[in-house]
């Protein structure tokens, strides 16, 4: 992980996207069997993820995995009307079983952030679960792909990283920091200061899932718009802060939940549609660059393309603050 996720710093590591995904959102062009699994499904992010993916016609069977709270949210979606079928597992003994069989293993288990806390602050809860979570996901569904919500992502996907291949199930091409909420932020900014309709919009959106690095490419924004350089330092810096401006108006009693799931969902869809073998399927993730979705998971990684002056400085800026994420993860995880 150290060489590759060294090498994503200098290309950028995340991503970017084809049409715009609310158009993409819930296929049902092939429905092979498919079964979800959600760990950490009855928290703030897990419960309405849960409720998505229940929607979506290619899941043939959803696992929901907390500590606890779990059957009553399993009850609770199991009455709506769609494919799949839905189960619920709580505490530690019944991860093995939620887990088995899965093709997609989503993960926002973990403590939400709160006023005044970093994504750092978030480190050593978070860290310490998503090490056993995917501890788990290597002994029983090594060939899942891997949705990693779980903050600070940053550092989390390195520790996923590092625990498959202590397990000799590391596999680069299933495993996906997810930062989707990055790029449904930058569109809603850039629809709304442009006047666009937004279900038009996409905005590529390169780096981390961190403040500064966040970087929105508003230069390569479709359709394109004649927006001054302090609109577009004015749209870069509320897409990096979106997160703090959620937790803000939340007053302390939350963070961007139902955001997050919603960009959950549209990513576990790109991936159901890939592994079904739907051509062209094009989303960001936190992984090597940006990358096409195919039957394996990553089937092929796009470069950068053009950048502005100041999206080239904001590149320079990130690379520091996103290496020593990436390093803090690994070193977590070979030292616990």
């Amino acid at each position: 992980m150290r060489l590759k996720m060294l090498r994503s710093v200098q290309s950028a590591v995340k991503r970017c996207a084809s049409a715009p995904s609310s158009a993409r959102l819930y296929s049902s062009a092939s429905t092979p069997e498919r079964k979800v699994a959600i760990l950490g499904a009855a928290g703030g992010i897990g419960q309405p993820l849960a409720m998505l993916m229940k929607l979506n016609p290619l899941v043939s069977d959803l696992a929901l995995y907390d500590i606890a709270g779990t059957p009553g949210v399993a009850a609770d979606v199991s009455h709506i009307n769609t494919r799949a079928k839905v189960a619920g597992y709580a505490e530690e003994k019944e991860l093995g079983k939620a887990l088995e069989g899965s093709d997609v293993v989503i993960i926002p288990a973990g403590v939400p952030r709160k006023p005044g806390m970093t994504r750092d602050d978030l480190f050593n809860i978070n860290a310490g679960i998503v090490k056993n979570l995917t501890s788990a996901i290597a002994k029983y569904c090594p060939n899942a792909l891997v949705n990693m919500i779980s903050n600070p992502v940053n550092s989390t996907v390195p520790i996923a990283a590092e625990v498959f291949k202590k397990a000799g199930t590391y596999d680069p091409k299933r495993l996906f920091g997810v930062t989707t909420l990055d790029v449904v932020r930058a569109k809603t900014f850039y629809a709304g200061k442009t006047g666009l309709p937004v279900e038009q919009v996409n905005v590529p959106v390169v780096g981390g899932h961190a403040g500064i690095t966040i970087l929105p490419l508003f230069s390569q924004a479709t359709p394109a718009a004649n927006l001054s350089e302090e609109d577009i330092k004015a749209l870069t810096k509320r897409t990096q802060d979106g997160g703090t401006e959620v937790v803000e108006a939340k007053a302390g009693k939350g963070s961007a939940t139902l955001s997050m799931a919603y960009a959950g969902a549209i990513f576990a869809d790109a991936c159901l549609k890939g592994l079904n073998g739907v051509p062209d399927v094009v989303e960001c993730s936190y992984v090597e660059s940006n990358v096409r979705l195919g039957k394996s998971g990553v089937e092929e990684i796009f470069g950068l393309g053009p950048l502005s002056d100041f999206e080239k400085q904001n590149l320079e800026a990130m690379k520091s603050e996103l290496k020593a994420s990436i390093e803090k993860g690994i070193n977590f995880a070979n030292k616990n």
